[in-house]
């Protein structure tokens, strides 16, 4: 198996394990441990974005073309997989906001103080969107790039494959070449063979006939 290959299923199994432990802090229903829990999830998020780095760099270091094909699509399948969980953790995280801020106000806090924290809340889960929207942009435009890179690649082995075909045309030409020239010699050749043996002949003839009038 190729080293490349076995270096993204390592990946790619880790990536799974991440996301799983990251998909059961989002459903963790204790109020007391979910801001921790979604601190952890952050974190876990951000190394499955290096491990999708790293799958990526596996896929287009594989040489097969079949393969890499089949990993690059893998690797898209994992980055809408993460953007979905991504905005599921925005939204618990959000959610848990909401209730921290609720818990407060319960706690002697003024409506007008509420309102703010609620105003800020909002703000923050509107940016939130937004760096989103421009993570799943970024990784929009690096699955475009990765599928030029892949076409230019077979491209390239196209281009390859008939140079390869013009320079086996070229040999087989310059081998009929050959053998054209060797008949073509063979030819004058058997000529030359015919004309001195009929030479031979006609002066045999001509001697025969010399020495009979003589007689």
């Amino acid at each position: 198996m190729d080293s490349s290959y076995a270096q993204f299923d390592r990946y790619d199994e880790e990536f799974n394990t991440l996301t799983e432990q990251v998909q059961g802090f989002i459903n963790v229903s204790d109020v007391e441990s979910q801001g921790k829990d979604l601190k952890m999830g952050s974190n876990l998020l951000s190394q499955c974005d290096d491990l999708l780095k790293q799958m990526s760099m596996e896929a287009r270091g594989v040489n097969d073309s079949t393969v890499k094909r089949e990993l690059l699509n893998k690797v898209r399948v994992c980055k809408a997989r993460l953007a979905n969980l991504r905005d599921d953790y925005n939204n618990a995280k959000q959610e848990a906001e909401r209730e921290a801020l609720i818990d407060s106000s319960q706690s002697g806090l003024d409506s007008d103080h509420r309102a703010r924290l609620l105003s800020t809340n909002e703000r923050i889960g509107a940016q939130n969107d937004t760096l989103d929207h421009a993570r799943r942009v970024m990784a929009e435009t690096e699955d475009v790039a990765l599928e030029i890179t892949t076409e230019l690649g077979r491209n390239r082995e196209k281009i390859e494959s008939a140079h390869g075909r013009v320079f086996e045309v070229s040999g087989m030409t310059n081998q009929a070449r050959r053998l054209i020239m060797n008949m073509s010699r063979r030819e004058v050749q058997q000529k030359l063979a015919i004309y001195v043996v009929a030479m031979l002949l006609l002066g045999a003839v001509l001697f025969i006939i010399y020495y009979s009038h003589r007689k």
